[in-house]
This record gives C-alpha cells, sequence and structure tokens, in this order.
C-alpha cells in the first residue's frame, strides 16, 4: 500500500488525457492506409492482458482483487467495454464531431451525480468551472449539427454515461492493485470487442496492419500508457477533478492533428482550447485548497 497524492493525480490524469488525443490522431493516420479501427482495439486489448500478465510475473504482482472490491471491478469492465461499443457504433449514424461533443458531456454527469455517489457540495465555483470547459470543448470539435439519427445521439450518450460511471467506480476501487484491475478488465473488454469487430466483419489477421505499422504502433502504445495513467490517478483524485482533467483530450488531438496531420485551427477552436485550459488549472486551484489538510489515503498500486 502507498500514500495517496492528489497532485500525483492530476499529473497522471493529464498525462493519460494527453496520450488519448496523440492516440486519435495516429488512430487517424492508421484508417487512411486501410487498417481497421476495430481491429486495432481487439489487438490492443489482447496486447495489453499479454503485457499485464509478464508485468505481473517479472514483478510478482497480484493479479487477485480485493474480495470487497469484486463488484466494483466488475462495473469497471461492464463500463470499459460500453464506453467503447457505444462510442464506435455512433459514428456510424452521426459526424464523428457531434458524437465527440455528446460524449463529452460525463463531466457534466459526473459533476451532478457526485452528491449522490460521494457526497460532493455543489459549489458555484465548481459549476463554473464545468461549464466553461463544456463550452469549450464544443467550440474546439465544432460540429456542424444537421440532419442527425436518434440511434447516434442515444449510443454517443450512453457511452457519456458509462464513461461517468467508470469514473466513479475507478476513484473508489483503492484495494485492488492497478496491476490487478488492468487486467481483469479488459478480460472482460475483450470478448466484447472481438464480437463487435466480428460482426462488422473487420476481425483481420495481425498482419493486416502492418499497412501502417508506425501510426498502429503509436495508436496502440497511447492506449496501453494512457489506460493504466487513467487508473493510477482514479485511485489518487476524485471523479469530478478527473472529469474535468480529461476535458484536454480533444484539446491535444485538435492541436496535434493541426502539427501532424496538417488540419487547420479556427480561431474558434483557440479560443475554446484556451477556456479548457482555463477550467483545468482553475479546478486544480480549487482542488488544492480543498484537499490542503486533509490527509493521504493509502491506496493499493
Amino acid at each position: 500500500m502507498t500514500r495517496s497524492s492528489p497532485n500525483a493525480g492530476l499529473l497522471f490524469a493529464l498525462a493519460s488525457a494527453s496520450l488519448y488525443g496523440f492516440n486519435i490522431v495516429y488512430a487517424r493516420m492508421a484508417s487512411f492506409a486501410g487498417a481497421s479501427g476495430s481491429a486495432i482495439v481487439v489487438y490492443r486489448v489482447f496486447l495489453m492482458l499479454a503485457l499485464v500478465a509478464v508485468v505481473a510475473l517479472v514483478t510478482r504482482r497480484s493479479l487477485k482483487m480485493a474480495r470487497e472490491e469484486r463488484g466494483t471491478l466488475l462495473l469497471l469492465g461492464v463500463a470499459t467495454a460500453l464506453v467503447g461499443i457505444c462510442y464506435l457504433s455512433s459514428v456510424a449514424y452521426i459526424p464523428v464531431t457531434v458524437a465527440a461533443v455528446v460524449f463529452y458531456t460525463f463531466p457534466i454527469l459526473i459533476v451532478l451525480a457526485s452528491p449522490l455517489v460521494e457526497g460532493t457540495r455543489l459549489t458555484p465555483a465548481l459549476l463554473g468551472v464545468v461549464a466553461v470547459a463544456t463550452i469549450g470543448v464544443a467550440l474546439v470539435v465544432g460540429p456542424a449539427f444537421g440532419d442527425l439519427d436518434w440511434r447516434g445521439l442515444a449510443l454517443a450518450f450512453g457511452a457519456s454515461i458509462a464513461t461517468a460511471t467508470q469514473f466513479f467506480a475507478a476513484a473508489r476501487c483503492r484495494r485492488t492493485g492497478v496491476v490487478a484491475k488492468v487486467f481483469w478488465i479488459h478480460l472482460l473488454v475483450l470478448p466484447t470487442a472481438a464480437l463487435i469487430s466480428w460482426t462488422a466483419g473487420q476481425l483481420v489477421p495481425p498482419s493486416a496492419l502492418a499497412a501502417a505499422p508506425f501510426a498502429v504502433a503509436m495508436t496502440i502504445g497511447g492506449y496501453l500508457f494512457g489506460f493504466v495513467l487513467q487508473f493510477l490517478a482514479l485511485g489518487r483524485i476524485t471523479a469530478v477533478a478527473a472529469g474535468i482533467i480529461y476535458c484536454t483530450e480533444p484539446v491535444v488531438a485538435a492541436v496535434s492533428s493541426t502539427l501532424i496531420l496538417g488540419e487547420s485551427m479556427g480561431p474558434l477552436q483557440i479560443i475554446g482550447g484556451v477556456l479548457v485550459l482555463t477550467a483545468i488549472v482553475t479546478n486544480v486551484l480549487l482542488d488544492q485548497r480543498r484537499h490542503k489538510d486533509a490527509p493521504l489515503v493509502p491506496i493499493a498500486d
């Protein structure tokens, strides 16, 4: 057991969100080369399981889950699977940008549900931070709302609910080590991802990913490290703080796509990025004030 630090949790969350942002850009590059997105999802989950097993063997980390957290881990696995299923399925009915804006309502859901789940007091400052972050994300993504299919909207919002559930569950799962958490979560995600890819006719052999080796490697690597850092963060900070920090993901994706893919950012996107960063800095300052005299909580790494 180690002692949790909110500051370390915030840094882990920021690094994780940034890696996820880079991951999206390289996933797009891989798709340009013909590498199937759903196939990448299956193989990255499979690779995660293999790597976790090796790490557990080498470091002699236990893969046992804390008895009292079995239900929480089951909920985490189901929620993680639903995030991918709903989000990836939503773009079959609505534009990616619209799906992203609907998906990033999860920080609002976390804040609104936090009084019931975590006993957090809703303050005007906290509500203001969430509002600014949400407006910033909407400006960064900049969707053109047109003829929208209700099925796509429902799936994207379902992914948002699943993400909020994932954050709350992960923040309460402190006694099971990160290695064990990552292993059991992905053990639940793998069959789900494989079934979706097979149903879509995109479950191709691993050799098919050689069409874009660098982009695929960056996509898988960004996910692997981002996921581990996410669960290191969620053992140290509240779901509310993490939800706001993860609003940096679309900002990093937008900046990365400009630098790597040559896409352009308009004035509204730049303003949106500034709003998101402002919200995050404000929340960090508020969070430090709240935890200034709070004792460190023991957690399992």
